[in-house]
Order: C-alpha cells, then structure tokens, then sequence
C-alpha cells in the first residue's frame, strides 16, 4: 500500500469540527444538540444579499478574474475607507473565504523552513496552513488570568531568528474574544519595523468590538504599510460563511505579484459569491446596529451565566462571538466527548470546542472550552442549563 504524506499525518484535526460524528450520533438517538462549537452565526444573510442572489439573470456562470471582479475590489476599498483603512482596488485580492486568504499569504511569504511567531490560543486553521506551507508555527502562550492579552514582547523578540518572517495576530481574536489596544499593536509595529517582518493580521471581525476602545487595524499602524498582510472574509459580518468570499488586503508589490500566481493556479474565486459579497456592502446601518447589538446582549448574557457556574470563569471578551472558559474539569477533550456521547440533560446536550486544539504548547487548554454565542439567548439559557448540569455529573470533575 502506498505512503501517505507526512504532512498531511502532521496536519492537525479541527477542535472545531473533529466531535461531529459524536455530535451526529447524538441527534440520530434524538438528542438535541446546542452549538456552541463553531462560528456559524444564525442571524440571517442581509435581505438585499439575498434579492440579488435571486435575480441573478446571467446566461453564463462564467469564471471571474484571478483577482476576482473588479467592481468588488472598488466596493471593498470604500468599505475599507469607514474603518480608516486607505488602500484602493489594486491592494486587494479576493479569495476563497479567509481561509484561502490566509493559505496564500503564507504561500506566498514563507519558504519551507521560515517560522512565524503567534500568541496562543489562536485560531487551529493557522497552524494547517502553515504546514501547508512548509513553515513553522512558534507560539507564546496567553493567559487567562488576564483576559489573553497580549504577550510581553520581549517574548516575541526572543523568539526571533534568522528564518523568522512576521508576526500573526487575529484581531479581535478568534478563540478568546479579546481586542488588541492602541500600545500592544504600537509594540508590534516596532519589533515589526526593527526586524523587518511581515504582520499578518486577521481582521475578520472588526464589526465586533464592544469597548470604548477603538478598533486598532495594523493599516493604521505608521510606517510599516509595505509589511501589513491583511486577512478578511465577509462570512462573519453578513452572516455569509458559506458563499466563500475572502481577501488579502497589502500594499507589497512584489507579494501581490506571488499572491496572484497562487490565485491564477486555482482559477477564480466564486462569482456567486462576490456578487452576492459586492451587494452586501449597501447593507443597511440599521441591520449592522442591530445585529450588533444582539452580539452584546448574547456575550453579556453568556459570560454572567457561565461565572455562576461553580468551578467555571471566563473573562469578558471584548470582540469577536466566542470567549475561552475554564472549566472544573480534569480533560476538556474528554469532557466534550462525554457531553456528547455519554451525556444528555432532558434529552438534551452541549457541544463545544476543546480549547487544546487552539494551543501548540502540550498541556495548554487542558481545563479550558470554546464557546460561540451565535444562538440566540433562548437557546443560550437551556445550552448552560445543560452545561451546569454536566458539570455535576461527570465523573471527572475536580472541583
């Protein structure tokens, strides 16, 4: 039999999505499971998405630029001009989701061998691609205790050697909901400049800060324009993860040259999907308002009834739909799956993320959950019913 690769043996497994047959499993033996797992927001796609969508009156589902469409590009750049973010058309590139975006960029940046540096826990997807690339992944724990802030940066710049290309931060992050301030991405910006790197920064939920704070992109940082690899989708803020529209926002030329032969190999970015992305930037205020709005009431809602748990704490996150929790549990990864294979509250039960598949550093995360707030509050209520329950009843439980 043939060998398979080695790098897909080292490719890691979704905390994400790895409990789905579990989760399946139970809904096949009547179980109503609450997904507290994924980003999946459940608000509906704005309605003049969907009108467009509908009237698509084209005779031919042609394949769209490399670059994807050009009028898309021209909205995204206004777009990009309310959040103070001066690029023009030419500086973006549309991918296939976020996803793809970030899988170029490192194609594109790193050779096999090159290492970038992360604040753990971060979003599991960075380290596939990365090995997709060829690149090493070097990680520096974040804490709980102080909400996940970032790092001391001393500890980035001891990390730094001659094979390191850039820094990745996601902001606001994605597992933990925290939101970057005006000194750390300050701090950045000067190891970045001193050592010359690239700073990738996943900005996918910019429309999801909920502090006085201002929301700080690394294209407001001065002086480092031609270093800033920008990543975003519109799946999180239209609530349109499964039309795949992404991009990479930078103002390196020759990186954008390199982007686009990665874009040409793969032929086109969805046309549905831009078309219906290029119509979603007239989205109504009020609909933004209000989805927003609903986003704080749920992460309200869920962090109060998550510290009255006994045993748990979660910090308030202060962007993104997700926060990272403690839990009084002696194997996170077990007590998930318990949750779902062993468990059920009323015919009920809860599927969350493990929050060790978000760190590289082994035994990182061991007592600590992901979780979405992307049900509505409702549901949220009986989701942590159920959860506080769990908690009584699993026979790991340390507290």
């Amino acid at each position: 039999m043939p060998k398979i690769s080695s790098r897909g043996i080292e490719m890691p497994q979704s905390p994400i999505r790895k409990l789905v047959p579990l989760s399946n499993a139970a809904k096949e033996r009547g179980i109503k499971v609450y997904h507290l797992n994924i980003g999946q927001p459940d608000l509906p796609t704005p309605p003049n998405a969907l009108e467009v969508l509908k009237k698509v009156d084209r005779k031919v589902l042609e394949y769209s630029p490399s670059e994807g469409l050009k009028s898309l590009r021209e909205r995204l750049a206004d777009y990009y001009r309310r959040y103070r973010i001066e690029v023009d058309a030419n500086d973006i590139i549309v991918t296939t989701g976020g996803s793809e975006a970030v899988l170029f960029a490192f194609m594109s940046c790193l050779d096999p061998g090159d290492e970038i540096i992360v604040p753990e826990p971060a979003y599991a997807n960075y380290m596939a691609f990365a090995i997709s690339a060829g690149a090493t992944i070097k990680t520096i724990p974040s804490s709980i205790e102080n909400g996940f802030a970032l790092p001391p940066i001393e500890e980035f710049e001891r990390l730094i050697t001659p094979r390191t290309k850039g820094i990745l931060i996601c902001n606001p992050n994605n597992p933990t909901g925290y939101l970057y301030t005006q000194r750390e991405m300050n701090q950045l910006r000067d190891l970045v400049k001193k050592y010359d790197m690239f700073l990738f920064s996943d900005e996918v939920y910019r429309e999801f800060c909920y502090t006085g704070a201002p929301y700080i992109s690394a294209f407001h940082l001065p002086g480092i324009e031609e270093n800033v690899v920008l990543i975003d989708s519109v799946s999180k803020r239209y609530s349109e993860c499964g039309i795949r529209i992404g991009a990479i926002i930078t103002k390196h030329k020759e990186l954008k040259k390199n982007v686009i032969k990665f874009c040409q190999a793969r032929l086109s970015p969805p046309l549905l999907g831009q078309i219906v992305a290029e119509a979603s930037i007239d989205t109504p205020q009020e609909y933004m308002l209000e989805m927003y709005n609903e986003y704080v009431e749920r992460r309200n809602f869920l962090i109060d009834s998550i510290n009255k748990i006994p045993g748990c704490y979660s910090p308030i996150p202060m962007g993104a739909f997700y926060t990272v929790a403690r839990l009084p549990v002696d194997d996170a990864d077990r007590f998930c799956e318990w949750c779902l294979s062993d468990f059920e509250y009323e015919g009920q039960t809860v599927f969350m993320a493990p929050a060790s598949g978000f760190y590289t550093t082994p035994g990182y995360g061991r007592n600590e959950v992901r979780l979405a707030y992307v049900i509505e509050k409702s549901e949220l209520a009986k989701a942590m019913k159920v959860l506080e329950m769990a908690l009584k009843t699993y026979p790991g439980r340390t507290i």
